[in-house]
């Protein structure tokens, strides 16, 4: 499936929404759109996972360096990620700084 990634922000709220596969060949576009969603002075981001079938290694990297970009006071929800998904974000112990919920 091929990556899409797109970005809302309603009251510094800052909504991604990801299709396909989070790796290597597709975080520097994932990156972009975190940089706008810090660019825009969100206080929260939302990434919404559903539609997300795979993280990679460099996928959860890119999920640390929405955390470094959007600095601590921001908080980060990842929302219905499938089990795979969620599963490697807990192995990786993400899940403590960011929050997992259910869709």
């Amino acid at each position: 499936m091929a990556f899409d990634v797109t970005l809302r922000i309603n009251d510094k709220v800052a909504t991604i929404q990801l299709t396909g596969e989070l790796d290597a060949s597709t975080a520097g576009e994932f990156h972009a759109t975190v940089g706008r969603a810090a660019g825009e002075g969100a206080v929260e981001l939302v990434i919404r996972a559903e539609q997300l079938d795979y993280l990679s290694s460099a996928g959860l990297r890119s999920l640390v360096f929405a955390r470094q970009k959007m600095g601590d006071e921001v908080r980060i929800a990842i929302v219905g990620a499938s089990e795979p998904v969620a599963r490697t974000i807990r192995l990786a112990g993400f899940d403590h700084s960011i929050d997992l919920v259910d869709a």
